[in-house]
């Protein structure tokens, strides 16, 4: 009996009552070389590269047009990426670009994983740039971890100031650089340098400095395990046929040293090819065992695959016990079957096409857009009003937009309505008896239209009319309907 209530009033813990997050030793990351580590370091290049630099890229767009390649323009509510100009009536393209953003990552996790993680998110990039800066100061695994253990001197509190300085500066960088894609580049690097910039561009700065220091250089690991979300909705993305960084434990296992394994192999025993030198675990980012199976902190990023192939070499045994593969393979090799990689399936072809759908449309959209708008609407109170000689008169507020950069010259007419003669309050008409309306560049104008028809008691009490601009010189028309209330 006293065993029994012993055993009642154990408590059996329970999922819930499991820690959101689970605090681990620190770790020390080792330097590696190989192809996929030379892959990681030309896309850091480029992706940094084009990210400090581009603001400076200039492109002309005509006067009185700033001529920075691109440009957040929010003082005059446009977006500039080289030759396209972007309104904010144009907002759909923006949709557009986040829809494709959103179909590219699909095709990515269905090719290869979370290989958008390992090689092009900006955590992973600055986390490795950060990690690098580590590595040149503090120098690689070994030592940082030794220096760790001994007690603080002047040189190592020196190493780790120099650190964490040049990690700000980087970081400072970061948030400067983003802040220049919303001004006139040359200009605003002076004014932040004198001290004249708006305030709010050095609170951005130092925003993206702290969020950039703490995330690359503190949580890094961190980050991909508990912050960001893209590992627990790629989970529900993938299929067996997806290529992730993969333990071959078909041909690894039982893993032994490499004399055990040669007297095993001499005596016609089993024997892998994993020697447990645990060189995929030192060199991973966020401390994973790949040998442990896939991982939600196992980023992609193939660096174990070096370490491994580097150390396979060494021990004269083929290279790829980790390897980029799908999980069908290891079956198929159980079952003495062909290797099969069909990047080529329902899936991806489903990505592609409605990437190529998306795109396409995006493109006729710019390529067939006008420059060119108008709006028209009809004032409610009034909605009519009946004029001692019998006419009608209804009233509108028009709206045209010039989108281009010169002053542009519009004829307003008005058609579905017979006889009827439009007025514009303070435009005088043409010769033809339309008004002409001029556009500033680049720019919005708002006119009040008086529209009079005569004989109103013979038009019904609703009449579909159509308001029409034309361009003097070039031709080039847009129209908007609106009705025409007669009584």
């Amino acid at each position: 009996m006293q065993k029994s209530a012993s055993l009642s009033e154990t408590t059996v813990p329970s999922p819930d009552d499991e820690p959101l997050y689970v605090g681990g030793p620190r770790i020390y990351q080792q330097s590696v070389k190989g192809r996929l580590r030379t892959i990681k370091w030309a896309v850091l290049f480029v992706c940094l590269g084009v990210y400090y630099f581009l603001p400076f890229v200039r492109w002309y767009r005509g006067p009185n047009q700033p001529d920075q390649a691109v440009l957040v323009d929010l003082a005059n509510n446009r977006f500039y990426f080289f030759f396209i100009e972007i309104w904010p009536q144009e907002v759909y393209y923006f949709t557009g670009l986040l829809v494709l953003a959103s179909l590219i990552l699909f095709l990515s996790n269905a090719v290869a994983g979370r290989v958008w993680c390992g090689y092009l998110c900006p955590q992973t990039v600055w986390t490795d740039l950060f990690m690098t800066v580590e590595r040149w100061i503090e120098g690689d695994r070994r030592e940082r971890m030794l220096a760790d253990a001994r007690p603080m001197t002047a040189a190592k509190f020196g190493r780790l100031a120099l650190k964490h300085f040049v990690w700000l500066m980087i970081a400072w960088w970061t948030g400067g650089a983003w802040v220049l894609y919303f001004a006139d580049a040359p200009t605003l690097v002076k004014d932040l340098a004198t001290f004249q910039a708006p305030m709010i561009a050095y609170v951005w700065i130092a925003i993206l400095t702290f969020t950039t220091y703490a995330l690359a250089g503190l949580m890094r690991e961190q980050v991909c395990l508990y912050m960001c979300p893209w590992p627990r909705i790629q989970a529900a993305l993938t299929d067996q046929y997806a290529l992730n960084v993969t333990y071959r434990y078909d041909r690894g296992e039982p893993r032994m040293s490499v004399k055990s394994a040669a007297k095993a192999r001499a005596a016609e025993e089993p024997a892998g090819d994993c020697i447990d030198c645990r060189q995929c675990v030192v060199v991973c980012p966020t401390g994973v065992d790949i040998r442990d199976g896939s991982q939600m902190g196992c980023i992609q990023c193939g660096l174990c695959i070096d370490a491994c192939n580097t150390v396979m070499t060494k021990v004269n045994r083929p290279l790829g016990l980790i390897a980029y593969d799908n999980d069908v393979n290891i079956t198929r090799r159980a079952e003495g079957l062909e290797e099969t990689y069909p990047i080529v399936r329902s899936r991806t072809v489903l990505y592609v096409a409605m990437i190529a759908l998306v795109g396409l449309a995006m493109l006729y959209g710019l390529m067939t857009r006008s420059f060119t708008d108008l709006s028209v609407l009809h004032d409610r109170n009034p909605l009519f009003v009946q004029l001692s000689d019998g006419s009608v008169r209804n009233s509108y507020t028009v709206r045209l937009l010039n989108k281009r950069p010169l002053h542009r010259i519009f004829v307003l007419a008005v058609d579905g309505l017979p006889q009827a003669r439009a007025t514009a309050v303070g435009i005088p008409n043409t010769e033809i008896g339309w008004p002409l309306i001029e556009v500033a560049p680049d720019a919005t104008r708002e006119v009040i239209v008086h529209v009079t028809a005569p004989n109103a008691a013979s038009l019904p009490a609703s009449t579909d009319v159509t308001f029409r601009i034309t361009e003097l010189g070039s031709g080039e028309r847009v129209s908007s309907r609106d009705h025409f209330i007669a009584r």
